[in-house]
């Protein structure tokens, strides 16, 4: 019978031998037999999820870590071909790197984790309610708390964005367009003016260090890290005061139209 051979010569007897011995007596020249055969297998995989990405190398090497892994575990007795055992080993070493890189600041995972379904949970319930959800809605839908929806969300905004250059699919011709192609534009001055009026009503509600947070993230812009670094806190500890101070001001603008309203 005719051993079936791999691109370079290599059997899947002889792959089988190698693994055996590298498992058995940590051959090392074994697995760099090894590594040296599916250097390509790697390559390519690496390359599907480095596109337009800073870091091709590192995602080759993180790569290389879960082929690694592959030969450490994998067990022939099991019937599945190295290959087929090999392949979504190294996926999974490459997604986690990713999901770990691409957050310019440390995020728990059950946040990393909640961002993806709030988002798809938002697009279902757009489409049921014909209507952007509410929180409690979307918090509800995912049977979670306000807070986590919330901070989720906020957290969210610690993922790299992508360049305004960067292209999308528009038609399944192949044709692109770039974010900024699609990316409306509205004049938001007369509703800041209104919101800073009644901002200024109810201030006096918010302690000094609410009311820096409110002054650096509403009024002059400053993202929740920006804002941190101002402050020389840290952007959880921003997030935490922010949200306090917008249920303060959410409570007394309310008191406020219920005290207005008593007095028409």
């Amino acid at each position: 019978m005719q051993r079936q051979s791999q691109p370079n010569g290599l059997t899947n007897q002889e792959i089988h031998d190698y693994i055996r011995a590298f498992q058995q007596h940590q051959d090392e020249e074994a697995q760099a037999k090894i590594v040296l055969h599916y250097k390509m297998l790697v390559e390519n995989i690496s390359r599907k999820y480095s596109k337009g990405r800073s870091f091709h190398e590192d995602i080759v090497q993180v790569g290389h870590i879960g082929l690694l892994g592959a030969i450490r575990r994998y067990d022939p007795n099991v019937g599945k071909s190295f290959e087929a055992f090999a392949v979504p080993t190294i996926i999974g070493e490459i997604k986690r790197f990713l999901r770990d890189k691409t957050w310019s600041v440390h995020v728990p995972r059950r946040i990393k984790e909640l961002g993806p379904k709030i988002n798809k949970t938002v697009e279902e319930l757009t489409t049921v309610l014909h209507r952007s959800p509410k929180v409690c809605e979307i918090a509800e839908a995912l049977q979670v708390t306000e807070e986590e929806v919330l901070e989720a969300m906020e957290m969210g905004k610690s993922y790299q964005a992508l360049s305004v250059d960067h292209s999308i699919d528009a038609d399944s011709e192949g044709g692109t367009v770039t974010l900024l192609d699609i990316v409306g534009s509205v004049d938001q001055g007369f509703e800041k003016v209104n919101q800073k009026l009644v901002l200024e009503k109810v201030i006096h509600v918010l302690s000094d260090r609410e009311r820096e947070i409110i002054q650096c993230t509403y009024l002059d812009n400053l993202s929740q890290k920006e804002t941190g670094e101002k402050l020389g806190i840290s952007q959880m500890h921003v997030s935490r005061l922010q949200r306090r101070a917008i249920k303060k001001l959410k409570e007394a603008i309310e008191a406020d139209e219920t005290n207005t309203e008593c007095h028409l």
